[in-house]
């Protein structure tokens, strides 16, 4: 999608901090990070939400990126995982992506 900043950050149109890349996904940096440790897993094509028939290749893709991310950040103790899915769950960017966050005791709160 020509209008879809992650899009654009997949396809490095706009500058990011990468901290995983393969052929299907990258992780990166969020830009208003929620916690010590707020990296987003996208795949690199465009899909709305998880819900929006993402190939299982892809999913299984972010999954491994999750792993990825939390061995690069050292998050032995322990992070968090977040899809949100559609406006009312709070998703903002409508390109499916997931949350990594820790680097702190995160309690009961949600992003």
């Amino acid at each position: 999608m020509s209008d879809c900043i992650f899009c654009k950050i997949a396809a490095h149109e706009i500058p990011s901090s990468v901290v995983y890349e393969d052929d299907l996904v990258i992780a990166f940096d969020d830009l208003n990070p929620q916690a010590p440790v707020h990296t987003l897993v996208i795949p690199k094509a465009h899909y709305d939400n998880i819900v929006d028939g993402v190939p299982a290749g892809t999913l299984a893709a972010m999954v491994h990126a999750v792993g990825e991310v939390a061995r690069a950040k050292g998050l032995d103790d322990g992070f968090r995982v977040i899809a949100n899915t559609g406006a009312g769950a709070g998703q903002t960017v409508m390109h499916v992506h997931m949350h990594v966050l820790g680097g702190k005791e995160l309690g009961e709160n949600l992003v």
